[in-house]
């Protein structure tokens, strides 16, 4: 067993203080657990726990995808799920750049996939979770009252990480890195 995986684009150290600074000076507190942020990334696909052989097939596959070019993104706007009047997660959207975005979670859906990884019905909503909220609980005034980030970052490649769960965070290894076209 490998462990507990996902593949996401990691967040560029400026871009991640940027919208830090922000995010503190739009509130003074953040409901429910809040993501650190040395945590933070956009995640593509989640993989779960992965056997040595599932993990070799996806290396595999994610060597042989034509990757696309990198873009740019831009962070927008608060939003969360499943909808802001009950709000289990607090996320920032993209105002730029998710349909390149979304182009590459398919392309590494498809790699993860035929790696034998099971299915993933749920719909690609490219996000950067700031907390995650239990019970959930109302936050559309904080939506309201928080403006846009504007904050951009160079997307040039993706990573697959190795999750350790654990207090008071998780913990995010870096195994493998594949540079954008």
């Amino acid at each position: 067993m490998v462990g507990r995986l996902f593949l996401a684009v990691p967040m560029r150290d400026e871009a991640r203080h940027a919208l830090a600074t922000l995010l503190a000076r739009a509130t003074s507190s953040m409901p429910g657990k809040v993501v650190p942020p040395d945590n933070w990334h956009l995640t593509l696909r989640f993989l779960g726990s992965t056997e040595e052989a599932t993990y070799d097939r996806l290396l595999a596959g994610l060597d042989e995808m034509d990757p696309p070019p990198a873009f740019e993104i831009r962070f927008g706007s608060l939003g969360a799920f499943p909808r802001p009047s009950r709000a289990a997660v607090l996320w920032i959207g993209l105002e730029r750049g998710l349909e390149s975005l979304q182009d590459l979670a398919a392309r590494v859906r498809s790699a993860a996939e035929l790696a034998g990884l099971p299915l993933d019905d749920r719909p690609f909503r490219g996000h950067l979770t700031l907390s995650r909220i239990r019970p959930p609980e109302p936050v559309e005034g904080l939506l309201a009252s928080t403006p846009p980030f504007g904050v951009g970052m160079r997307v040039d490649r993706i990573v697959l990480y190795r999750s350790h769960l654990g207090r008071p965070a998780a913990r995010y290894e870096e195994l493998e890195s594949f540079p954008l076209g």
